[in-house]
């Protein structure tokens, strides 16, 4: 059996991406049935304003101290990187917020559906960030993304208004902290073999079969550039 932990954002483009590699490495190993996926939390920007009112090529713009078509351009390149792998994504339309609260909604779902759940609700908030535009800070949005995942929406609203899992996504970035996570997507097999950012699919299918065969020495993956953390995005 192979557990995969997967650190990552909500917000984070090469989270999905890196997410599209790993799924399309699992569709060819022959074990694929033995192994299983949980997401971790991990923020970005935890100070990030839940209704900000620049756009999100504003706000890279005024964080890069670069022009706003440039901006653009870097959001031209990300959303041709993310269409090869079969994502389409407007940053037009994204709308950038605080993820705590979907981070602690990955956590409820784990615990009403388990492993599988979790799983779904991950790639639909991806999907309401990058291809929607929906609101992933605003509670009402969140609950009806839950209930297209099967989920009760007034269990769900009525969760996210207290603050459980809150601890659960705190200790989720202290691990990170500790085992020296500075950027996202971040991966670890069986607790021992990495893999940092969104590596090329083959690198993610010579991890399943190291995992696999439990070989005791794995090449340390430095980070690539496809990356994100608190400082931004390698772009």
């Amino acid at each position: 059996m192979i557990q995969i932990q997967v650190w990552s954002d909500i917000v984070c483009p090469f989270c999905y991406i890196g997410k599209r590699h790993l799924e399309e490495a699992l569709s060819r190993f022959e074990h694929r049935d033995q192994v299983s996926v949980h997401w971790k939390s991990f923020e970005l920007d935890p100070s990030a304003e839940l209704n900000p009112t620049l756009s999100l090529a504003e706000l890279l713009s005024k964080k890069y101290q670069k022009p706003l078509e440039w901006a653009h351009q870097a959001h031209a390149q990300m959303t041709k990187q993310a269409k090869a792998v079969g994502l389409d994504y407007h940053f037009e339309k994204a709308k950038h917020t605080n993820t705590f609260d979907a981070h602690r909604l990955i956590h409820f779902a784990e615990k009403t559906g388990g492993v599988p759940l979790q799983g779904q609700m991950k790639e639909r908030l991806l999907q309401a960030y990058y291809t929607r535009g929906e609101h992933v800070g605003d509670l009402e949005t969140l609950a009806r993304i839950a209930a297209e995942v099967g989920m009760n929406p007034e269990a769900v609203l009525e969760f996210l208004k207290t603050d459980d899992f809150a601890v659960d996504v705190r200790r989720d970035e202290e691990e990170a902290q500790e085992s020296g996570v500075r950027g996202v997507p971040f991966f670890v097999l069986n607790g021992k073999y990495t893999i940092s950012g969104a590596q090329p699919v083959e690198m993610f299918e010579r991890a399943l079969k190291a995992a696999w065969e439990d070989r005791e020495t794995w090449p340390r993956v430095e980070q690539s550039g496809a990356v994100c953390g608190p400082d931004g995005c390698a772009i």
